[in-house]
């Protein structure tokens, strides 16, 4: 026997990657001992044995029925490395692996770093107080509870008995001696300290304590090497990557060059599918990678950015991972966009206008009661987005981040009022990206002009007032985080000039009004004043409007500056 390094070997499915993992490690000199589990049919499981019946230093082992989170895990590799230190004496370390582990360095490299180090354990091994390895919530308490239902098939009874032990504040207690450590369940361990922890004493009380521990592969061994180990290096020399859910991750034919980079001895876990990076790693020592510490650090910062685009995405597009969690969008939007609410019912040519003098895509009332009024009267605009009011109600929001992603490099502006669907206001309201400007009572210009009776202009008056009242409400919020400028129609009338040139400024070029000319021509508000107040007399009081005259005439313009109320988010 040449080999110094024994694999025990983990295996529930892929048998065909499993066979050839197994027979890499035995050719390679390492004795190996699987361990299968019994939700492997018996025919697939024969056909397997099979297949790996010519090679004399492999075995397999007594066969238990594995379940994650569960004792059975560290059962079987109980009964595994058991089998190996009876059948092989020679062995010095015994290397913990999985079916879907994949040795990413000629085998020799193993043994020999282990020859060089004949005394040293790797397996991580941190207390629960110094590193929270636990992701989910059970971290000690893990070890002071019990667990003695499946949290995958029993979630119910799971989570109902912990909460009936919290709430009766149940303890267990810790076997005298153990300090429980968490780490990864892939270790190396030197003979001496595997045969102390399977040949104790008191394996028998330890084995009892931890067969209601949670997860214990990731405490067991983790646990009782303080108390054999004279030497303990605290890491894996398997690469073993976990995403913020606490699952691993997957390595695929294009990790390639992401593997070799890592300089580590093993893997996990290999897609079962992933041809080349079997071919390119199972090979001849001359075609692998070359002698060098392992380091998995260097593409820990990959990793890093991978969890963070699958958890914070990119802004403002939202994906699977982060849909439809609230808050996990990174952003509510991409681009920075403009609202103008009460413009267009105050000027006749608004729209072209505020395109004109800042070349911006200007839509009309994209949230109008019978379709989105895309820029040119477009029916379907960037993305495939349809001009059809019942899909757009069907997900304003989603209607909403699609126009403003598909758009991303062009300002984006819109405008909106009380007649339009107001199921976005918080959203609009909390997006740092949004500008809203905002002239109140706007809207009743076109009641003003309507030929409708007065009965039914106060009842509309009303409900829009209403309406926009609570629209208002919410951009005063303290949680809203837009640019929000509000104004009345009589503060704007007064002086309009000076809110004009602020949208200018603001979303545009920088570019002078000098003259009224040069600004969009209003609506002809003659009798506005005593129209309002026709509404007061009626038992209607448009509060939203401002003050303004009862006279026949109000001056339109004037250049008299004053600055309209605004709110800075």
């Amino acid at each position: 026997m040449s080999g110094s390094v024994g694999i025990v070997m983990m295996v529930h499915n892929a048998l065909d990657r499993a066979t050839q993992v197994a027979r890499h490690w035995a050719e390679s000199g390492c004795p190996v001992v699987i361990h299968v589990d019994t939700q492997v049919g018996r025919d697939a499981y024969k056909e397997f044995v099979g297949g790996l019946s010519d090679l004399p230093d492999l075995k397999f082992s007594k066969r238990h029925r594995c379940e994650w989170g569960t004792w059975s895990l560290v059962q079987a590799s109980q009964t595994a490395s058991e089998l190996m230190l009876e059948s092989f004496p020679d062995v010095s370390h015994i290397y913990l692996a999985s079916g879907s582990c994949l040795p990413l360095r000629p085998v020799q490299e193993l043994v020999d770093y282990l020859a060089e180090r004949p005394r040293t354990d790797f397996i991580e091994s941190a207390t629960t107080d110094d590193v929270p390895w636990a992701i989910g919530g059970l971290d000690a308490e893990r070890f002071t509870m019990r667990f003695p239902f499946s949290w995958k098939r029993h979630r119910e009874l799971f989570d109902g008995y912990v909460r009936l032990q919290r709430r009766l504040r149940y303890k267990r207690k810790i076997p005298t001696g153990l300090v429980p450590h968490l780490g990864s369940q892939w270790w190396c361990l030197t003979r001496r300290t595997l045969s102390s922890i399977l040949e104790g004493e008191q394996r028998d009380v330890f084995d009892k304590y931890f067969k209601r521990v949670w997860i214990p592969d990731e405490s067991y061994y983790q646990t009782l090497v303080r108390l054999y180990s004279t030497n303990i290096e605290s890491r894996s020399l398997t690469l073993s990557k976990f995403d913020y859910q606490g699952k691993p991750h997957t390595f695929y034919d294009d990790h390639l060059q992401l593997l070799r980079r890592s300089d580590c001895f093993v893997a996990r876990k290999i897609w079962p599918n992933a041809d080349r990076l079997y071919q390119a790693f199972l090979t001849d020592a001359a075609s692998a990678m070359k002698k060098a510490e392992p380091n998995p650090g260097k593409i820990d910062r990959i990793f890093a950015k991978a969890v963070e685009r699958r958890t914070r995405g990119r802004a403002g597009l939202y994906m699977q991972s982060r849909y439809p969690v609230e808050d996990r969008e990174n952003g509510a939007t991409p681009a920075p966009y403009s609202v103008f609410q009460g413009f267009s019912y105050l000027f006749e040519d608004f729209v072209p206008w505020l395109a004109k003098s800042t070349g911006s895509t200007v839509h009309g009332h994209l949230f109008a009661p019978k379709r989105a009024e895309f820029t040119g009267g477009e029916s379907i605009y960037s993305g495939c987005v349809p001009d059809s009011a019942a899909m757009r109600d069907s997900n304003l929001k989603a209607f909403l981040t699609n126009l403003i992603w598909n758009t991303r490099g062009e300002q984006q502006c819109f405008q909106f009022s009380p007649r339009d669907a107001q199921g976005l206001n918080w959203f609009i309201a909390k997006d740092p990206n949004a500008s809203i400007t905002v002239i109140t009572g706007a809207w009743v210009v076109p009641l003003f002009h309507s030929n409708l009776g007065f009965v039914e202009i106060r009842k509309e008056a009303a409900r829009l007032q209403k309406i926009e009242n609570d629209h208002m409400g919410v951009l005063r919020s303290p949680w809203a985080k837009a640019r929000v400028r509000i104004m009345t129609m009589a503060e704007f009338i007064e002086a309009p000039m000076e809110p004009l040139q602020t949208i200018i400024d603001t979303i545009g070029p920088r570019n002078k009004l000098r003259t009224l000319s040069e600004a969009p021509k209003m609506v002809d508000l003659t009798g506005f004043g005593k129209f309002l107040q026709n509404l007061k007399n009626q038992g209607m009081h448009p509060h939203l409007m401002g003050d303004f005259p009862s006279g026949d005439h109000i001056a339109q313009a004037t250049s008299k500056p004053r600055r309209p109320y605004l709110v800075r988010k």
